[in-house]
């Protein structure tokens, strides 16, 4: 095939599209809603579109998607939600026509808490210690495996356990208080609490994290 066949192939090809384009029905959203979600606990959403020309590229138009979720060009929602609460956003798609057509739709989010971990008394600096106290919830309707794990990370990447929980969280308990605190060397540290439940009925496992936003500087050595 020489060049000018070539040139007359792509000119074929982008008047054809072109037509496909212009004979397409409306480009629109399939998805009304989207399904109810829960912290910690991970999911997959294919959305869904139809009309103009496939394939469809998806993006965010404007708004933030949740923390832990994230949206593939192919229109893949997945990940795992990191906190409750309800989250609107939009999302745009763009078809294959020439031009490209696109449409955005709202979507809102609506995410419920059935493991919480939250700070009753953030971590705190006393002398040579870290002290704080943690607070566990069960909003299911599944009593819980809890295992709770709160350390100190040094700068260098070292950690140590500061705290540790292990006991059964029954089904709508709330406010579930557990204190952690130990000596530590001279230095700055993150303290991260994790909170991992496991709920054999529905081999499930839901997780939770806290972390300082900065290291806490233990000024005194033991």
């Amino acid at each position: 095939m020489n060049f000018t066949q070539i040139i007359r192939l792509l000119a074929f090809l982008i008047c054809f599209c072109s037509l496909l384009a212009a004979q397409a029905p409306p480009l629109t959203v399939v998805d009304e809603a989207l399904p109810s979600l829960v912290a910690g606990v991970e999911f997959h959403i294919l959305l869904h579109a139809r009309g103009g020309v496939p394939p469809y590229v998806w993006s965010v138009a404007s708004g933030d998607l949740p923390e832990g979720i994230t949206l593939t060009p192919e229109g893949l929602m997945a990940g795992r939600p990191a906190k409750p609460g309800a989250f609107a956003f939009t999302l745009k798609v763009e078809d294959s026509g020439h031009p490209a057509h696109t449409i955005d739709k709202e979507f809102q989010a609506v995410i419920s808490a059935s493991l919480l971990i939250e700070w009753l008394q953030p971590p705190k600096v006393r002398d040579n210690r870290i002290d704080g106290i943690v607070q566990v919830s069960n909003g299911s309707k599944d009593t819980f495996d809890l295992t709770v794990i709160i350390v100190a990370v040094a700068d260098n990447g070292r950690a140590t356990a500061i705290g540790y929980e292990h006991f059964p969280l029954k089904a709508g308990a709330t406010s579930v208080r557990i204190p952690f605190g130990n000596t530590l060397p001279h230095g700055g540290y993150v303290i991260h609490a994790d909170a991992i439940a496991e709920i054999p009925a529905r081999k499930a496992i839901l997780r939770q994290r806290l972390q300082t936003p900065q290291p806490l500087q233990v000024t005194q050595g033991p």
